[in-house]
């Protein structure tokens, strides 16, 4: 097999903004499917889940929702080597999370003014675990554990089905784990608009989290118009390598491929500062995509992607940061000077050892991530994604004699009389008593 991928030396204006793209379907054409899709659930419900579950998964179910004691057997049917492994990735990721808990703060911004932030759970959230090819049951970690510690009242998750209409035992057992008994068997964008609109079988969410494909992501921003949140546009999944000289090819070509397995639509990007290392790694690449089982797949991802050269560091880091990469590897002894000169990245993997499949699985941070360059303004999910931060404030009369003028002052300024009369009135009540 010979891979013919296109390497961009130094490139600048229309070239190094066309290197900037993604591959992704027009929106207009994603908007007209999602949006015949709402409407069918809007006017249909269950049954417009059940007729597009079929049509698109080719299942054809007799019910939505898995009773409590069915996703116990599927669970159980585990293999005991990965129950370990996806209890110890779950011990890591609980680890990380939990430290992101912060304690509220009471602050006393001037003489009896005091104000402070706490936390309060999202009530009602929907996880979005993918399916197709390759069902992402760790996916059910990263969204269940956070969901788990904030304390959000309602879980719900919901998966496409197998060709049988059952879960992924991996992905029930994960869910179990997580505390998660209320699973329904329908995916793709039909998923997130039920869980956007409500079903008779299916509750309304206040906040749907999880990665998918382009109808996914599109049905996702839709579900803002209908006031339900989302955590970000996560869309086909994407890596980029920054290698130097001393990177090992073999390791670079791993890295590269890990995430063109993903999805056709994935795409793989290596900068480097060394021309010398294109070669060793397009040789690897042949030789290990041989190899893989979702060799066509990634073969097709492949296409997508590019070498990018530059003779400066700084230039490097400029395009790293203008591409925004969902994950972002480092491949280089000098990984720690390298650190400060990031701005844009969902999750970056640092040093020779540390592949993106470690974060994907087990190392404890989260995989659901921004793509498509919407790491320059989104974090992945966090703890902080499953709560709200509400603020308080309490004045005492001190407080208020102190405070009060200037809030009349700046009211009056701004022609709200309204305003300064509900601190004037007070004031007025403090001064005769």
């Amino acid at each position: 097999m010979s891979l013919m991928i296109p390497i961009l030396n130094n490139p600048a204006g229309d070239i190094r903004n066309d290197a900037l793209q993604r591959p992704v379907k027009s929106a207009s054409d994603l908007k007209h499917v999602v949006s015949a899709v709402y409407e069918a659930v809007i006017q249909q419900g269950d049954q417009a889940l059940i007729d597009l579950t079929q049509r698109y998964d080719g299942v054809e179910l007799s019910s939505l929702k898995l009773d409590t004691s069915i996703i116990t057997s599927i669970g159980d049917q585990l293999d005991s080597g990965l129950k370990q492994s996806i209890d110890q990735a779950y011990q890591n990721i609980k680890v990380f999370h939990e430290s992101q808990r912060l304690e509220a703060q009471k602050i006393e911004t001037s003489t009896g003014v005091s104000c402070w932030r706490e936390y309060r759970p999202i009530e009602a959230v929907g996880l979005y675990i993918p399916g197709g090819t390759a069902p992402l049951f760790s996916t059910a970690l990263m969204l269940g554990v956070p969901a788990q510690i904030a304390g959000c009242e309602k879980i719900i998750l919901c998966s496409p089905p197998d060709k049988s209409g059952n879960l992924l035992p991996a992905i029930a057992y994960a869910a179990s784990l997580c505390g998660i008994d209320q699973i329904y068997t329908v995916g793709g964008s039909q998923a997130i608009a039920a869980m956007t609109i409500g079903t008779d079988t299916i509750p309304r969410v206040n906040k749907i989290f999880g990665p998918g494909n382009q109808y996914v992501t599109a049905a996702k921003i839709m579900a803002q118009d209908y006031q339900v949140a989302i955590d970000l546009p996560a869309g086909p999944s994407e890596v980029l390598v920054y290698a130097d000289a001393n990177a090992d090819p073999e390791y670079i070509a791993a890295d590269l491929l890990s995430q063109a397995e993903h999805g056709v639509d994935s795409q793989v990007v290596l900068v480097s500062t060394s021309q010398e290392i294109f070669d060793g790694v397009q040789r690897c690449l042949e030789k290990q995509l041989s190899k893989l089982p979702r060799r066509e797949i990634a073969t097709q991802a492949i296409a997508n992607s590019r070498f990018v050269y530059y003779d400066e560091i700084t230039e490097a880091f400029e395009f790293i940061n203008d591409y925004a990469p969902e994950h972002f590897i480092i491949l280089s002894d000098n990984y720690d000077s390298y650190i400060p000169m990031i701005k844009n990245a969902g999750s970056v993997f640092l040093g020779h050892y540390t592949p993106e499949s470690a974060g994907d699985y087990a190392s404890g941070t989260n995989h659901t991530l921004p793509t498509a360059g919407y790491a320059k303004s989104y974090s992945g999910v966090s703890l902080d994604s499953f709560v709200k931060k509400v603020t308080f404030q309490h004045i005492t009369k001190e407080g208020l004699l102190n405070l009060g003028p200037h809030i009349v002052t700046m009211a009056n300024a701004e022609q709200l009389k309204g305003h300064a009369n509900a601190v004037t009135v007070r004031m007025n009540d403090i001064e005769k008593s």
